[in-house]
């Protein structure tokens, strides 16, 4: 990593986020210049920093990242300002979730199988599907692009703070979180259990879907196992900088 850095707020933040977006691309769980991730930087979450407009996960660095005003649509008309869609969606989830100070929306390919089937459920088939039983918002009245009208609808179902993902029918997917590093995280395994999950319909056989006991007993101890979060962009950020990423500039 380098020992130079601009003179910018938030910077640890800018780092962690350029990370995840680095490591998103890698594992192709982004779609081409479509897709935004989120961190609050106020009290009440409505200014945060994003990715600017329509650059790819892969080049994106720390000092690249915007700071955007939910509550200004003058932030439309700034250099690099995020497309509609972007702040409508994350703008609203800004203004109405303050328990989301990092949201990550993505339309990585198994989640978004999921996102497209009638039932969109994960069913707590292995380890990782149970870190999410009964802990997934699914939307099913997609209403077209997010801009705002749309961004506010979406933002408005996350009314249990126990559910940090949201499944977006006909769409993608939004991970909310209380840092870059539990968010990522989330995400990341996520999409794992999507995959694992669409790969075991495909075989056509019975599901070996754990009890209900037992996958929220799962799910509960999973959400106190320690720093596995921060461990995990830790490694990720350390493997960057063993390649010699230019992320955190």
């Amino acid at each position: 990593m380098s020992t130079t850095r601009p003179n910018m707020d938030y910077w640890q933040e800018r780092v962690d986020l350029a990370a995840a977006f680095r490591w998103t691309a890698r594992l192709n769980m982004h779609e081409a210049v479509a897709n935004h991730f989120s961190f609050a930087i106020n009290g009440d979450g409505t200014q945060f920093l994003m990715n600017p407009n329509q650059m790819h996960f892969s080049r994106i660095k720390a000092s690249d990242l915007i700071v955007v005003d939910a509550n200004d649509p003058e932030t439309l008309k700034g250099p690099d300002a995020p497309d509609a869609t972007a702040w409508g969606l994350h703008g609203g989830m800004h203004r109405h979730c303050p328990h989301a100070r990092c949201a990550m929306h993505v339309h990585s390919p198994f989640a978004t199988v999921l996102a497209s089937l009638a039932d969109s459920r994960l069913p707590p088939i292995d380890q990782n599907s149970a870190t999410f039983y009964d802990r997934v918002v699914i939307d099913e009245n997609y209403g077209g692009l997010a801009f705002e009208e749309e961004g506010t609808r979406c933002a408005q179902l996350f009314d249990d703070p126990k559910k940090k993902v949201m499944v977006m029918g006909n769409h993608g997917i939004m991970i909310i979180g209380t840092t870059v590093a539990e968010t990522f995280n989330r995400l990341f395994y996520f999409e794992r259990s999507c995959e694992t999950y669409i790969r075991a319909l495909q075989t056509g056989r019975p599901l070996r879907v754990l009890p209900h006991a037992i996958a929220e007993k799962t799910a509960q101890e999973l959400e106190t196992y320690p720093e596995q979060d921060a461990r995990h962009l830790a490694e990720l950020k350390a493997i960057l900088d063993s390649e010699g990423s230019d992320y955190a500039r």
